[in-house]
């Protein structure tokens, strides 16, 4: 777990976090005294929504006040229950003529400081009552059997509809009775990492790296188990589903979905994982979820909803929104309208779920560019490609992929030390281009297209460089070959090869001398121009990466270092000009073996 932070303790942070969010939202109030966050804009005719907890959940549950959402949010200590007199407090900011909902997740603390509050609040005359959204089902009924479900991220779906059927004035019975649904037609589980760290606080234990916890809760709590070593990402999303769905799990098989029904996803960030990972753990859940399921959810939400602080986690929701229709007596689409109902809560996912009309002029042109590219493949041949092309393509890109460590070590030293990866991924996609086409070789200049694809595919600076070298030299050998009937030998090549690093240097200002790709491209080709001597510019090219690391970088992530640390990390030859030489290497001794 990380734990460092710009706080050195908890003191005062919840109060700078709610003057921020309000500060932002010019629709929220801030009773600072009590911690309460509320509507500016309640009306007393609508049912009055009420949550909150410890602090550290956020954006829950401040982020979700609003118009259709919560009336106000009582916030307490980082996983700390709010007080009664906190939750009072946020009684008053925000009266009701209609009743008051008082949402709670259930954990001990918010059960006893909001049941008191009710108390407290119909003997002063309030119209209140309570609804316990609890739906986690990691636990189980055995262990959870006493005290009941954990209230999870799937709480955030309770509060949309109580809040939207509020909004559109539904009665104070029936917003708490679509509250109550909740814990009958909704599964949470979720997996962490690791552990979440309070600043200013000791880390009682973590998590071992080869491991990650299923069912690990959002105040720390233990999970149901400890899964090591490292699953898979689909196996771990396989065996999440598989706790929320199988119906053959008595202890767990809270909700029952069936294939026609109608079913909501909420996917939860815990607040550690990276947007890149997070929204891939999303789109494994849907595959796996259609696969073994047969579920295609119809409403997808995800993002960081509700925290564990920087807990390195996320939770799978799963609604049945069919099963509450039926139980509230309404149509399936009119519980969708609940959750489709705009609010200007700032934290609830802007998903846009409105009927969308597709631009169909933009559909034609699409169409008719596809067809073009079509007829460009058919009519374009020229020059078979030579048998020994593909020998020393493999050998090549052999050579890459065994110099990927020590292209990492060398971008390691002097910048992010993404190049080993990046060259590694366009040796791959190569091999695997021309062991696809092996059996049965296109035309050169239809193989020189795809492998300018699979080095575009690559990303990063030396993955652009490197494809628009090759695209450039496709299409000038594709104008000699094909439109001016030129023979493919080592004069139409080379001039080619020149002609693509012109059009290179237009697009990069980096020269010999910059310590870059460049440095080993530039003397190649002219090389190869002049002498029209293979073997001859690939030695050229080996002398110039080395020659590479007496250089200062002019360019990248490694201008960045100061010079003292550069001269002490400099002395190892640039990664992409190595790059470039080794794979150079290697394609000479294919053409040669």
């Amino acid at each position: 777990m990380s734990r460092k932070h710009f706080f050195s303790s908890p003191e005062g942070v919840v109060q700078h976090m709610l003057n921020s969010l309000v500060t932002r939202n010019t629709h929220m109030g801030l009773d600072e005294t009590h911690r309460v966050v509320y509507s500016r804009t309640h009306k007393p005719s609508q049912v009055t929504i009420i949550s909150g907890g410890g602090s550290g959940h956020e954006p829950a549950w401040s982020g979700f006040v609003g118009d259709g959402m919560l009336s106000a949010a009582v916030c307490g200590e980082i996983f700390a229950s709010p007080s009664t007199k906190q939750i009072m407090a946020g009684i008053k900011n925000v009266p009701s003529n209609e009743g008051i909902i008082l949402c709670i997740t259930n954990y001990t603390g918010d059960m006893l400081h909001f049941g008191l509050a009710r108390e407290k609040g119909q003997a002063l005359g309030y119209k209140v009552d309570v609804v316990c959204m609890a739906e986690d089902a990691a636990l189980g009924r055995q262990k959870s059997e006493k005290v009941g479900r954990r209230g999870l991220a799937g709480n955030l779906l309770v509060i949309k509809l109580i809040g939207a059927a509020s909004q559109k004035g539904w009665s104070f019975e029936r917003c708490r009775q679509i509250g109550e649904l909740g814990n009958s037609q909704l599964v949470t589980i979720g997996t962490s990492l690791d552990h979440c760290h309070v600043p200013g606080r000791e880390a009682f234990e973590s998590v071992p790296d080869g491991a990650c916890v299923l069912g690990m809760g959002i105040h720390n709590e233990p999970g149901l188990r400890t899964i090591s070593p490292m699953p898979s990402a689909e196996d771990i999303v396989k065996e999440m589903l598989k706790y929320l769905l199988d119906p053959n799990d008595k202890d767990r098989a809270f909700v029952e979905f069936n294939p026609n029904d109608n079913v909501v996803m909420l996917v939860n960030n815990f607040g550690g994982l990276s947007g890149l990972e997070f929204e891939a753990m999303v789109n494994l859940t849907l595959v796996v979820l259609r696969r073994d399921w047969k579920i295609v959810p119809t409403r997808i939400y995800a993002g960081i909803l509700e925290t564990s602080l920087n807990g390195q986690g996320f939770s799978i929701t799963l609604g049945n929104m069919s099963g509450m229709a039926k139980s509230m007596g309404l149509q399936v689409e009119e519980i969708i309208e609940l959750l489709d109902a705009p609010t200007n809560a700032p934290a609830w996912p802007k998903n846009n779920y409105v009927p969308v009309e597709y631009s169909k002029e933009t559909e034609e042109l699409r169409k008719k560019a596809h067809a073009a590219d079509e007829n460009t493949d058919a009519a374009l041949q020229g020059p078979a490609m030579p048998s020994n092309l593909i020998p020393a393509l493999r050998n090549a890109c052999n050579a890459g992929l065994a110099a990927e460590p020590k292209i990492t070590q060398y971008d390691l030293q002097m910048g992010d030390g993404d190049c080993g990866e990046a060259v590694a991924g366009i040796c791959k996609s190569i091999l695997h281009n021309i062991s696809s086409v092996e059996a049965s070789p296109p035309a050169l200049i239809k193989l020189l297209e795809s492998i300018g694809e699979n080095l575009e595919d690559a990303g990063g600076s030396l993955g652009a460089i490197l494809s628009i070298l090759v695209t450039a030299f496709t299409n000038a050998l594709a104008t000699a070959t094909v439109k001016e009937g030129k023979p493919l030998d080592v004069a139409t090549v080379s001039e080619a090869a020149a002609q693509a690093l012109e059009n290179l240097k237009n697009y990069t200002s980096a020269r010999e001398g910059d310590r870059t790709v460049m440095d080993v491209l530039i003397p190649f080709i002219g090389t190869f121009k002049e002498t029209r001597d293979f073997a001859k510019s690939v030695r050229v090219a080996s002398e110039k990466a080395e020659a590479t690391k007496d250089m200062k970088p002019k360019f990248g992530r490694a201008t960045y270092i100061g010079d003292e640390m550069g001269a002490e990390r400099s002395r190892v030859p640039d990664p992409g000009a190595y790059a470039a030489g080794e794979w150079l290497s290697g394609l000479l001794k294919g053409f040669e073996s």
